[in-house]
């Protein structure tokens, strides 16, 4: 059974940083490229951070600089680490694994950033 796990979310200050988790269970979890999607409320899922098998990473452009993706192969966690994080950070934190036409997600974490 797959399962993928967020954790780490939570009420924080501005500026202040937050560092997420995804481990995950159930996945050759080296072949899997790992994403981080968020989700405000009204707005549409978005695609913050990617991580490639090989390492190779992506954000966008609104986290760029404040946020690091990276991944433990041997432990099966895919991590983000929040620094500087704004209001507009606040949503709903997603972890996503992809590999070819497969796509699993976790179940989200709330992060709430307050002045």
């Amino acid at each position: 059974q797959v399962q993928l796990v967020e954790s780490g979310g939570g009420l924080v200050q501005a500026g202040r940083s937050l560092r997420l988790s995804c481990t995950t269970s159930g996945i050759i979890f080296p072949l899997y490229t790992m994403h981080w999607y968020r989700q405000a409320p009204g707005k549409q899922r978005e695609l913050v951070a990617t991580i490639t098998s090989a390492k190779r990473t992506n954000y966008t452009d609104s986290v760029k600089g404040r946020f690091t993706i990276s991944r433990d192969n041997i432990e099966n966690t895919v991590y983000l680490q929040m620094n500087s994080l704004k209001l507009e950070d606040t949503a709903v934190y997603y972890c996503n694994a992809h590999y070819t036409w497969i796509n699993y997600w976790g179940q989200g974490t709330q992060v709430t950033v307050v002045s």
